[in-house]
């Protein structure tokens, strides 16, 4: 048998720098809405549709892709993505180049949504590296070691919401989307060369049998191993009901995660205009808040509970969505946005924390189902905040947060429920309920 590659903290590195690179597209046209708007006759629904198209095939792929880590380990899965979304930029960078400005027609709207699509494949990369990191870690240190996944991937889109204004006002839009290009390839890159399996899926690799390649793996403290086949896993996770209540709960603070960083931009300039630097620093007070604050809501959970981490992470979400949406004071809705970061942002590692813990036997494609269908979210939302504001005009730009104040209060009711329900018996680790 070959030397075991990697350490638990590697692993942790290498998927977490994979995770940096690839979410970045969350904040793709969030910063630009407004170049492209200028040139192509766009509604507030389209708008919201171009924002939030990196997020459908970054929510949908997570569920494939985090179930294929049971099989083969994150590595693979992770340089797939990466590569999908590599093409995507390049052919969107392409695109600016040779059309921007004049050749900007509405007849590329199309095309602009199914570049932004493939972008998003690196935001898939989140339910890849939960496996991953997952199967590193044993029970006990699951919670601080996703959250620091997590915490520290989820940073990118807040950093590019600031830098992408910068880089436009000094590269333009096709010097902008050229220099992400090259930032990406090099993510890409730098995933290949430190990239590591649990020491399960590399004694796999090897020849060597499941059976004994689990018992090698527990000497080098490895706690959890896959159920099975991809469609295994998925069925396994599937046939919990938790998976489900899991996925509702991520819907709200992930998917809603996704979405208002993808849609801030949006109402800053267009509901208090503010110039697009001061916007995109408004959009990465709120992303870099709620990603940071993941870290220490990883700890929380590991001490307190993920129950009772997420129950308290939902109050702090519906009062500041409620201030949010009655808001017509910037100062107000800087204090309510910072609110909306720190509640969705102890919720999201709240529910990784718990997905380990309740689906044990199929964590990939528990995280797959969760990952996946709670970050649609990121896709659905944006497209119904432009249909609100087409409605009720500029006040629509406010009063769309109420969604996420309505997604908090049955968040909150569904992470009661988990309280008063019991653990699966073949998790070990005691987690205070």
């Amino acid at each position: 048998m070959n030397p075991i590659k990697g350490t638990p903290s590697s692993g942790l590195s290498g998927a977490t720098l994979g995770f940096f690179f690839g979410f970045a597209a969350v904040a793709l046209f969030g910063p630009t809405a407004g170049k492209f708007k200028q040139v192509m006759p766009l509604s507030p629904a389209q708008i919201g549709l171009l924002v939030a198209a990196p997020a459908l095939s970054g929510s949908l792929l997570r569920i494939p892709f985090a179930a294929w880590v049971d099989t083969t380990g994150g590595r693979k899965p992770f340089l797939v993505l990466l590569v999908l979304s590599l093409l995507g930029m390049f052919g969107l960078t392409l695109v600016i180049f040779t059309r921007y400005p004049e050749g900007m027609t509405a007849s590329l709207y199309p095309l602009l949504i199914l570049l932004g699509v493939l972008c998003g494949c690196g935001i898939a990369t989140f339910s890849v590296g939960i496996g991953q990191v997952s199967y590193w870690y044993p029970m006990a240190q699951q919670g601080q070691a996703l959250g620091i996944f997590a915490g520290i991937g989820n940073l990118a889109p807040g950093i590019f919401s600031f830098l992408l204004p910068l880089a436009l006002a000094r590269l333009q839009l096709g010097g902008a989307y050229l220099a992400w290009l090259l930032f990406l390839a090099a993510g890409t890159l730098l995933y290949f060369w430190i990239g590591r399996n649990a020491p399960f899926f590399q004694m796999v690799a090897q020849g060597i049998v499941p059976e004994q390649a689990k018992v090698a793996a527990r000497e080098h403290a490895q706690e959890l191993f896959p159920a099975g086949s991809l469609k295994i896993s998925l069925a396994h996770s599937a046939r919990t009901w938790k998976t489900w209540v899991l996925v509702a709960i991520y819907f709200t603070t992930f998917g809603g995660f996704i979405a208002m960083t993808a849609w801030l931009p949006v109402y800053w300039t267009s509901y208090f205009e503010v110039s697009p630097v001061r916007a995109g620093f408004l959009t990465a007070l709120y992303s870099i808040l709620a990603s940071l604050i993941r870290v220490f809501g990883g700890r929380i959970a590991d001490r307190s509970g993920g129950e009772n981490t997420a129950i308290g992470s939902m109050l702090v979400m519906l009062v500041g969505a409620l201030l949010m949406g009655f808001s017509a004071s910037l100062p107000l809705s800087v204090l309510a946005e910072v609110l909306m970061a720190v509640g969705m942002g102890v919720g999201n590692a709240a529910v990784f924390k718990l997905v380990p813990q309740e689906v044990p036997d199929a964590v990939g494609g528990a995280a797959g189902w969760v990952g996946g269908l709670g970050a649609f979210g990121g896709f659905a939302i944006p497209p119904l905040l432009g249909e609100i504001v087409r409605n009720l005009g500029p006040s629509g730009y406010a009063r769309g947060f109420l969604i996420f104040a309505m997604l908090a209060l049955a968040s909150l009711l569904l992470a009661w429920v988990l309280k008063k329900t019991p653990t699966p018996a073949s998790v070990t680790a005691e987690t205070p309920r």
